[in-house]
């Protein structure tokens, strides 16, 4: 039997602002509900991904889930959250990016299922042959200045700055909910809390042109305990897209959450049910050490957004850092997962004719690189057996040779458990 789509986001802490009488028309069968997502890249990033499990959330209640991908909107630019005005993107760059995003999507929604398959919208098809002067005269009349200067997204604005182009935004997406609920017999917006003054400029429109039914739903904005940014970390967005942000970095954030946070997130960002969560919380706090509800959640999300086979690498990449682990294990990683692991490692480059004769290993502790202070330091802890290549132990008379290397490319020499120094030969 479907769930109760908002019973399911309440529990869940999902809903921030909820229409009166949204529960009440979901509640009297299939309905169809969209979300709008910005095509300002060709990958959705982390926080995206509460908007797409509201999505699997509606679906998963027997709804049917429109994701709409703004071709259209993504060539103005929503003021809602920016200090200032971004680049507006060409067709092209749109189309590839459209396209990116839409096969992202496909991991998390079903679009062939029987009776409320997903599908995915784009407004550049309803908006491109619309001429201007029809869009103002038809239904730009019908919302009024007052009521756009009102909303906070616009006067957070004022000061700094709002184009035209911006401010016109919220009436633009008004008839994307609009159009839907006339073509797709769409009745209710989800989104941000961030994007509420758009989405019910949308069920405004669509009361004064006389239309159906319309409700909005928005979820809250996830914040970190601590106070800083969820999804931001020193590089910036953390994406879907694993040529933008490794597997392994991103198992890493879930992973390195705080307890607090985690148990958060495990409700807002997996499908696990409440009472295999209330366990798992309970068991995470009889030994937070173990960072179970951590685990659990890298581990869910990972899966889902990279896949089995990804996970794996993610998790035997964590253990070469942080476990035991063998040559081979190095050997699986891809290069960028390599340098993803050791960043921040002590890096020399060098020359690949070095390797001609082959080099002794307190050239390449001292000698040649420098990662150690003398050649007579080098020599004591090779002695002292506390020296490996490629996570094996090797001795003074050990010559580094191009068969050891790493995809043809570098090594990784260890000096005890917790220093690590990269040889890269070009």
């Amino acid at each position: 039997m479907p769930k109760n789509f908002v019973e399911e986001l309440r529990w869940r802490g999902m809903i921030h602002d909820i229409m009166p009488g949204t529960e009440e028309a979901l509640n009297k069968g299939v309905s169809a509900g969209y979300i709008g997502f910005d095509p300002t890249a060709d990958s959705l990033h982390i926080g995206h991904l509460v908007q797409i499990m509201t999505l699997v959330h509606f679906q998963r209640a027997g709804h049917k889930p429109l994701a709409l991908v703004g071709g259209a909107t993504g060539m103005v630019g929503d003021p809602s959250g920016k200090s200032q005005e971004r680049n507006l993107l060409d067709a092209e760059t749109l189309s590839k990016n459209v396209a990116g995003v839409k096969a992202q999507l496909e991991r998390f929604l079903d679009f062939d299922a029987k009776e409320n398959a997903a599908e995915m919208v784009n407004n550049y098809d309803w908006f491109e042959n619309m001429r201007f002067l029809d869009f103002i005269r038809d239904y730009g009349k019908h919302i009024t200045v007052n009521y756009m200067m009102a909303k906070d997204s616009v006067k957070s604005r004022l000061e700094t700055g709002l184009s035209f182009t911006e401010f016109s935004y919220q009436l633009v997406q008004g008839f994307d909910f609009y159009y839907l609920n006339k073509h797709k017999n769409c009745i209710v917006q989800l989104g941000g809390s961030d994007l509420r003054g758009n989405i019910v400029t949308g069920t405004e429109l669509i009361r004064r042109l006389g239309g159906g039914e319309a409700y909005a739903v928005t979820t809250p904005l996830i914040k970190k305990a601590d106070g800083t940014k969820f999804g931001k970390t020193e590089g910036g967005n953390l994406w879907l897209n694993k040529e933008r942000t490794s597997p392994y970095k991103f198992y890493q954030y879930w992973l390195n959450a705080s307890d607090e946070d985690a148990a958060n997130y495990i409700k807002i960002f997996t499908l696990k049910e409440r009472e295999e969560i209330e366990a798992l919380i309970t068991e995470h706090m009889e030994a937070p050490h173990q960072r179970k509800l951590q685990k659990e959640l890298a581990e869910d999300i990972t899966r889902r957004v990279h896949g089995q086979e990804d996970l794996e690498m993610a998790i035997a990449a964590s253990n070469i850092l942080f476990g035991k682990s063998t040559a081979d294990d190095l050997k699986k990683l891809s290069e960028s997962d390599f340098f993803a692991v050791f960043e921040g490692v002590p890096t020399a480059i060098l020359p690949k004719s070095e390797l001609n004769e082959g080099m002794s290993m307190v050239d390449a502790l001292a000698g040649k690189t420098n990662f150690l202070k003398s050649n007579g330091e080098a020599r004591r802890e090779l002695k002292a057996n506390a020296v490996s290549v490629n996570k094996e132990k090797v001795g003074e008379e050990y010559v580094v040779e191009a068969k050891d290397l790493i995809n043809d490319k570098y090594l990784l020499i260890g000096k005890g458990k917790k220093n690590n120094y990269i040889l890269v030969f070009e």
